[in-house]
């Protein structure tokens, strides 16, 4: 997003606020407060494992995200595991990409509305490895929320109707090193991007597919925008308890 050389953020081209009366701030405080929960946790898991090796964090082994542990019951990790990163550098990429992607989308949507798409994409990147994960893996890192970030912004592009290119070859760039690099799950940065992609969208752009120009009131625009919301935090929810069930029934769990 560019306006002649200066640096492209989401103010400088008038397009914020994008949607009904959002909760506004003049800096990005939600994505502050966001990175400074991910730190704490982080070294709270590194006291307690007295070293990097995050298995030996009692917090960590009770958060993380792994499938036979949740179709035990244990679905709080559904949402616990996208605060636990593994390594110095693992918790440092994912916040200084929070960082760049948080900082203006949050102005543009909104703190509440922010909020609501990162946690959503959170739980459709779970969700994801849910469906399709393997049943030993150890899920943990805020990469799902993150590339649901990224599909955020790309939905924010196309309402402010400038070139999506550059955000859709970031994108692009970040699923071809999910796919090359080992140890880093696809599932939940694919999930992650569907779910906030979705999210935004329902947001900004289905209150004028489905409302008529005299009923797009604030308060009936920012309805519809939190209904598609909800129903996509249910859809993410309700798919990660259906297959943690039928997993239950099939395979002898552990922990």
């Amino acid at each position: 997003m560019q306006r002649a050389a200066v640096r492209p953020t989401f103010g400088d081209r008038g397009i914020s606020p994008m949607v009904a009366k959002p909760m506004v701030a003049s800096r990005p405080y939600a994505t502050y407060g966001l990175i400074g929960i991910n730190l704490i946790i982080f070294a709270v898991c590194v006291l307690q494992a007295r070293g990097f090796e995050m298995v030996r964090s009692q917090l960590f082994v009770d958060w993380a995200l792994v499938k036979p542990w949740v179709a035990d019951g244990e679905y709080w990790r559904l949402f616990t595991a996208g605060f636990l990163h593994f390594s110095v550098t693992h918790i440092a990429v994912n916040m200084i990409s929070l960082y760049v992607l948080g900082r203006d989308l949050e102005i543009a949507i909104g703190i509440p509305r922010y909020l609501a798409v990162y946690f959503t994409a959170l739980l459709g990147g779970s969700a994801a490895v849910m469906a399709l994960g393997s049943g030993t893996a150890i899920n943990a890192g805020a990469s799902g929320a993150i590339y649901g970030l990224m599909g955020a912004v790309l939905v924010v592009v196309l309402k402010a109707r400038v070139s999506p290119v550059p955000v859709i070859s970031i994108i692009a760039l970040n699923l071809v090193l999910s796919i090359t690099i080992p140890n880093i799950s696809l599932l939940a940065h694919v999930g992650g991007l569907v779910f906030g992609a979705a999210a935004t969208a329902g947001i900004i752009f289905l209150p004028q597919w489905v409302l008529p120009q005299e009923r797009r009131t604030a308060t009936s625009v920012a309805r519809v925008g939190w209904i598609a919301v909800a129903v996509l935090l249910v859809a993410a929810v309700a798919v990660s308890v259906g297959v943690g069930i039928s997993y239950a029934n099939t395979h002898i769990l552990v922990g």
